[in-house]
């Protein structure tokens, strides 16, 4: 047989160290508090409080409605805005009528933004859709004020561009990363052909073609000639007798500055213009409006070794020259042979050092030193006129 006390309840040894040292709670007693405050009512207390365990609350009679203060009344606890907003549903907007995004406000908000004559339905504002660029998408990269170059997606086009036509290809984009085999197949073909190659996101190549299927061709807006056509002109050239003027561009990555070197070209007597494989710009439809026309009557001519044609010509009996500011030997006076190559570079890195070990003089412009230097198609401009105008007579 067993006694069980107080002390062996659950939980008492917590009670007791809580309330060890402390004294119970009293009760309120209304009777002492009006006799100590006269002037001052009883504090409200609450009867849910105060009932003893068990206890029930004292039941209303059927149809009697509970008294609320009236600080509640019309509150939100009485639902009381609910009813307001039905009986006013007339004037409230539809919320079919607001136009709404996910990084919108909310509809309260919305509502006090909106002025009242533009919360009708037909007046609602639209949304531009043409405007609209996704998150994943990221734009060519080329003029603002131009056509872009033309892009061509997918395995097999590019596979055929490459095998009929690659010097009109400028370069091919890859998927980076992309673990295709049939890509890689493709790379080494761009690579037999002399296409400059280049790996980039997935995203750089939707924004150029979709579908793309992990390579993208941009396509220059002329074909250009195969150095190994039209070398055999210009090494008999020597042996008749015959002048010749040939102009190499190098590191021009502005669109606009290769077509004024073009249309520069073209009438000033140059008889074939070289450019390179890779680091330039390609030949693309802001070229085309830059040249106003000459693109289409200059001879343009892509080597798959740049540095080794200099070097035939060169060996052929041709003046190899450059302009460059970084020089002593003045442009003005200089002695010219019938034979020339004129070679320019970017405005920022200058001559290639593969034609500059190759130059038999490299000549200066004349220019203030305040100026940095001059542009390319204006370097150039002058060269060529320094040496075609005791070649063209008007």
């Amino acid at each position: 047989m067993s006694f069980n006390n107080d002390d062996s309840r659950r939980g008492f040894g917590n009670d007791r160290k809580r309330n060890f040292g402390r004294s119970p709670r009293p009760n309120f007693d209304e009777n002492k508090f009006n006799r100590e405050h006269p002037d001052e009512a009883p504090a409200p207390h609450n009867d849910h409080e105060n009932r003893g365990f068990g206890e029930r609350p004292e039941r209303r009679s059927f149809g009697e409605r509970r008294e609320f203060p009236s600080e509640r009344r019309g509150g939100i606890g009485s639902q009381a805005h609910l009813r307001r907003d039905r009986d006013n549903f007339g004037g409230r907007p539809s919320r079919f009528e607001e136009h709404r995004f996910d990084n919108e406000r909310s509809f309260n908000a919305d509502r006090r933004d909106i002025p009242a004559e533009r919360r009708s339905l037909n007046d609602r504002p639209t949304f531009d859709d043409r405007r609209a660029i996704q998150d994943n998408i990221v734009p060519a990269v080329g003029d603002a004020d131009a056509a872009p170059q033309v892009a061509v997606g997918g395995i097999k086009e590019v596979e055929e561009l490459l095998n009929k036509n690659p010097l009109q290809v400028h370069r091919v984009l890859f998927m980076h990363k992309s673990g295709n085999p049939k890509l890689y197949e493709l790379q080494k073909l761009a690579k037999r052909a002399h296409v400059h190659v280049q790996q980039v996101d997935s995203k750089i190549l939707d924004s150029y073609a979709r579908p793309n299927h992990g390579v993208v061709a941009l396509m220059n807006e002329k074909e250009l000639l195969n150095w190994m056509d039209v070398r055999e002109e210009f090494f008999k050239a020597r042996d008749t007798g015959e002048k010749k003027l040939i102009a190499v561009a190098t590191n021009i990555e502005d669109p606009r500055n290769l077509g004024a070197c073009i249309r520069s070209s073209l009438a000033l007597g140059v008889d074939i213009l070289l450019l390179p494989a890779k680091g330039m710009c390609g030949i693309t439809p802001s070229v085309a409006r830059t040249s106003a026309g000459a693109l289409e009557k200059l001879r343009i001519c892509r080597p798959d070794n740049l540095e080794g044609a200099i070097g035939e010509l060169k060996m052929a009996g041709y003046q190899i020259l450059g302009l460059d500011a970084d020089t002593e030997t003045n442009l003005a006076g200089f002695d010219f042979a019938d034979h020339v190559v004129l070679a320019v570079g970017g405005e920022d890195v200058g001559l290639p050092p593969f034609i500059r070990k190759q130059c038999d003089a490299v000549l200066r412009i004349p220019m203030k030193p305040e100026a940095h230097s001059y542009n390319a198609s204006v370097a150039l401009s002058l060269g060529l006129y320094e040496y075609a105008r005791l070649r063209i007579k008007a």
